[in-house]
């Protein structure tokens, strides 16, 4: 019977995901201007950008709560995968009071002119945005993410948050 749960779960937490090209878990970090982890969450690969972002949200909506509204709200850069309008409505029906304090901000992405117009072309990195590239750089250097070998969610989320502590202790005692 162990044997078949097991399997059961390692069925479960895996997805694929079409636009991405990823198959198994897909890896959703909320980080801070610093580039550490705020919130940590794993899904299946086949889970939407946005449904996983309400789902991380969900999770820790008591961070929420406790928030007091007199504190200046949490800016939440997106790129333009996400969808603010859907987030928004799909978040007030958690708890109604969350846009008063968090915001979505959709992030700056240069036109072709803008580009030209500065002499640049092809990729050009986007500060605001290489703050949560940088932490996935960081988080795929541990050896133990490089491939996904766990077969629950919170097994993989849970190491990719001790991923995390392990570099935030080097930064610390460095």
């Amino acid at each position: 019977m162990i044997p078949y749960l097991k399997a059961q779960q390692l069925i479960e937490s895996k997805g694929y995901c079409f636009y991405k090209s990823t198959n198994g878990i897909k890896r959703h970090l909320a980080v801070d201007t610093l580039g550490f982890p705020f919130f940590t969450h794993c899904t299946k690969a086949s889970l939407s950008d946005d449904a996983a972002l309400i789902e991380m949200l969900t999770k820790n909506i008591d961070y929420f709560k406790s928030k007091p509204v007199n504190v200046p709200k949490i800016t939440i850069l997106l790129d333009h995968g996400y969808h603010p309008d859907h987030l928004t409505t799909e978040l007030k029906k958690i708890y109604p009071q969350i846009l008063t304090k968090i915001k979505f901000e959709l992030s700056e992405k240069p036109s072709k002119q803008q580009k030209e117009e500065r002499g640049q072309s092809g990729f050009v990195p986007v500060k605001a945005r290489w703050v949560i590239e940088r932490s996935n750089a960081w988080m795929e250097r541990c050896k133990i993410l490089i491939k996904n070998f766990e077969r629950t969610l919170d097994n993989a989320t849970a190491k990719m948050n001790l991923c995390f502590i392990r570099l935030m202790i080097k930064r610390l005692a460095s």
